[in-house]
């Protein structure tokens, strides 16, 4: 029965984004106060271009303790070319990916559209929602 719960029928629709040219606090604020992991960072087109994680974070605290200030944008600190999954892929192959890798997120696609984000509580929300 799991292997045939989808990705889309789990994941975030509702998702908050930033753009390259936000500031780091303020990309960090958003992280803490919508209680995510990671925030998809976009283009004026809405198209994917990067994700800001908590790992992204650390880099700016990092730099941050040498420079003695947390000046800089996104697009400077962010990863690029994330690793995506499709919104009808199978939410086993998602939960062995996220096993594979540290990655807690990723970026969901359906026909080459960005359309939400996948999280690994959303996968354990699947689980008990099968019992």
């Amino acid at each position: 029965m799991l292997a045939k719960i989808a990705v889309v029928d789990y994941m975030s629709t509702k998702v908050v984004t930033v753009t390259p040219d936000t500031e780091i606090s303020t990309a960090v604020k958003t992280l803490l106060d919508n209680k995510v992991t990671s925030v998809p960072v976009v283009d004026e087109q809405g198209k994917l271009v990067g994700i800001f994680s908590e790992k992204d974070g650390m880099k700016v605290f990092v730099e941050s303790a040498y420079n003695q200030s947390m000046a800089g944008k996104v697009g400077e600190f962010m990863t690029k070319d994330p690793q995506v999954v499709n919104a009808d892929a199978s939410l086993v192959d998602v939960a062995t990916k996220f096993q594979e890798t540290p990655t807690r997120s990723f970026p969901v696609f359906q026909n080459g559209e960005f359309v939400g984000m996948i999280s690994r509580v959303d996968v354990l929300r699947a689980l008990l929602a099968i019992r």
